[in-house]
C-alpha cells in the first residue's frame, strides 16, 4: 500500500488528507518510483485552493510537481532505466505521495553528489529561472533585475545569470540581502524609494527584468527602468501580460509555453544537477516535513518569504 496526501475540494490547507491506497502498477513506458522527497511549491497551493484555475476535482487530486526517489519497477517497453536506479521525476503528477508513477522520458538520473533534498527542490525554481532567462536573452554583459530574487526561482535565477556573465540585481527584504550577496546578486530593499536605489545599483541602467513577485511596484518601477517591454518577463502576473505588453510564462499566462520554452525547461534538470555535484549551484532548503504534515508545509510556503525551499519527506 501506498500513502499519499489528496483533496477532494479547494480550500486551505486543511483540506490535505492522508490517504492510504492499493501500489499503482508500473505502464508499458513508464516506472514506479519510491519517492524519497518531494518538493512544495507556491503553484501547489494556487491549485488546491482555486486561485488558478483548474479542471473541476471529480475525483481525490494528489498535489506536487517535484520528485526524487528510487525507481521500484518498470514496464515492458522501458529499457533505459532499472530498478534502482536513483532519478529526478520532472514535470510529476503528484508528487506528494510514497509511490509515484511517472512516465519515462521524465527521468533525470540523480547524481551521488546531490541530496534526496536537493533533488526534489530544483525542479520548479531552476527550470523556470532556465527557461525565463535563455527567453529573455540575457548573456555575459546583461545587467539583470530580478523582482522577488530571495524566492526559489529568484535564487535559482541569481546563480544561473550570474554563470551566463551577467550582473544581477535582486530586489528583497534587507533580512535576506547577506544571503543574495553570497549568491553574487546586488541587494537593493523594496519599498519606498526603490526606483532611485535601483538606479543607483546600476548606473547604466538595465537589459532585461524578470519579474518574480508580481507586485505593482515592481511592474511600475520594471516600466520606468527598461523602455522596450520584450525585454521585461514575468512568471506571476501572467494574465496581464498582453495588456502590459511584457512576457510572460506561466503564472497563469493563458498562452502555454512553446515546445522550445519546454525543452528548456527540461534542460535545466540535467545542467543543475550536475552544478550542485560539482558545487557550483546552491540548493537552500528552509525546512523538512514529513510527508504526513503536508498542510503545516502549505502553511510555511503559503504565508511568504519561507527562506528557501520546503521538502517533504515521505
Amino acid at each position: 500500500m501506498a500513502t499519499q496526501i489528496q483533496y477532494d475540494h479547494l480550500g486551505g490547507p486543511e483540506v490535505l488528507e492522508v490517504a492510504t491506497v492499493p501500489d499503482q502498477v508500473a505502464p508499458e513506458d513508464g516506472v514506479v518510483v519510491a519517492v524519497r522527497a518531494a518538493g512544495v511549491n507556491p503553484i501547489d497551493g494556487k491549485l488546491r485552493s482555486g486561485t488558478r484555475p483548474t479542471a473541476p476535482i471529480t475525483r481525490p487530486r494528489v498535489p506536487g510537481s517535484d520528485a526524487a526517489g528510487v525507481v521500484l519497477s518498470v514496464g515492458a517497453g522501458v529499457t533505459d532505466w532499472s530498478t534502482g536506479d536513483e532519478v529526478v521525476v520532472r514535470e510529476a503528477h503528484g508528487a506528494y505521495t510514497t509511490r509515484l508513477v511517472a512516465p519515462a522520458s521524465h527521468l533525470v538520473r540523480k547524481p551521488a553528489a546531490v541530496t534526496w533534498e536537493e533533488a526534489a527542490a530544483i525542479g520548479v525554481p531552476a527550470s523556470t529561472a532556465h527557461q525565463a532567462l535563455v527567453s529573455l536573452g540575457v548573456q555575459a554583459g546583461s545587467t539583470l533585475l530580478i523582482h522577488g530574487g530571495s524566492g526559489s526561482v529568484g535564487r535559482a535565477a541569481i546563480q544561473l545569470a550570474r554563470r551566463m556573465g551577467a550582473t544581477v540585481v535582486a530586489t528583497a527584504s534587507p533580512a535576506n540581502h547577506d544571503r543574495l550577496r553570497e549568491l553574487g546578486a546586488v541587494p537593493v530593499a523594496y519599498g519606498p524609494g526603490l526606483l532611485e536605489r535601483l538606479r543607483e545599483a546600476a548606473p547604466r541602467g538595465y537589459d532585461r527584468i524578470l519579474d518574480a513577485i508580481g507586485t505593482e511596484e515592481a511592474l511600475e518601477t520594471s516600466f520606468a527602468l527598461v523602455d522596450d517591454r520584450s525585454r521585461i518577463g514575468t512568471i506571476v502576473v501572467g494574465p496581464r501580460a498582453a495588456e502590459l505588453g511584457i512576457r510572460a510564462w506561466g503564472g497563469g499566462n493563458p498562452v502555454p509555453l512553446t515546445a522550445d520554452e519546454l525543452r528548456l525547461r527540461a534542460d535545466a534538470y540535467p545542467l543543475v544537477l550536475g552544478l550542485i555535484a560539482e558545487g557550483a549551484f546552491e540548493v537552500d532548503i528552509a525546512r523538512t516535513f514529513p510527508l504526513g504534515q503536508a498542510a503545516d508545509a502549505a502553511r510555511l510556503v503559503e504565508g511568504g518569504h519561507p527562506g528557501g525551499k520546503v521538502v517533504l519527506t515521505p
